[in-house]
């Protein structure tokens, strides 16, 4: 494919805009790439480190959103790293820190990740009465929503699905006969 523009290079570059529900493509050489300015997901005002300080809702520590306001900086008592160093090069001095600044981390992990646990995933020949355990606490988790909710028939539900789950895993297999 040739490029749009100029017609004489091979097209390296393919872009596709939707505006007000119009498909508009655009194959572009790399020297009229360049020339337009679409060269990829270049950005040549934004650094890592302003990526990283908007997922963390911050421009400097004083404008922290997910750390709480205080006259003195969070800092971990093992490597001297502050909350703002964190922030500004987005990596954390020493192992120690997750524990120092956990009350700030756990907020920004949580946005970005969705959760502070780390589940991680297991096989799926051989990881049946791990994932059954892990159905197991989720169930055993919606079966205390739907109590606290006072929907009791749900929570019979649940009990029941709990109560076989149990009895699958204290078999020692994922009730298939395959494990």
């Amino acid at each position: 494919m040739q490029c749009d523009n100029c017609g004489q290079r091979p097209a390296v570059f393919h872009t596709t805009t939707v505006i007000n529900g119009e498909k508009q493509e655009a194959h572009l050489c790399e020297v009229c790439a360049h020339e337009k300015g679409q060269m990829g997901f270049s950005f040549p005002n934004l650094s890592i480190q302003q990526l990283l300080s908007s997922f963390l809702g911050q421009d400097s520590f004083a404008g922290a959103r997910t750390a709480p306001q205080q006259q003195v900086e969070p800092t971990c008592k093992n490597c001297g790293m502050t909350y703002s160093q964190f922030a500004d090069g987005g990596r954390l001095g020493c192992a120690q820190c997750y524990d120092q600044l956990e009350m700030y981390l756990n907020p920004l992990i949580k946005r970005i990740q969705g959760t502070t646990v780390h589940t991680g995933k297991a096989p799926k020949r051989t990881g049946g009465i791990v994932r059954k355990k892990r159905e197991l606490a989720t169930l055993r988790q919606d079966l205390q929503v739907a109590i606290h909710a006072e929907n009791y028939e749900e929570a019979a539900r649940l009990r029941d699905q709990i109560k076989q789950m149990e009895s699958q895993i204290q078999a020692g297999g994922d009730g298939s006969g395959m494990e």
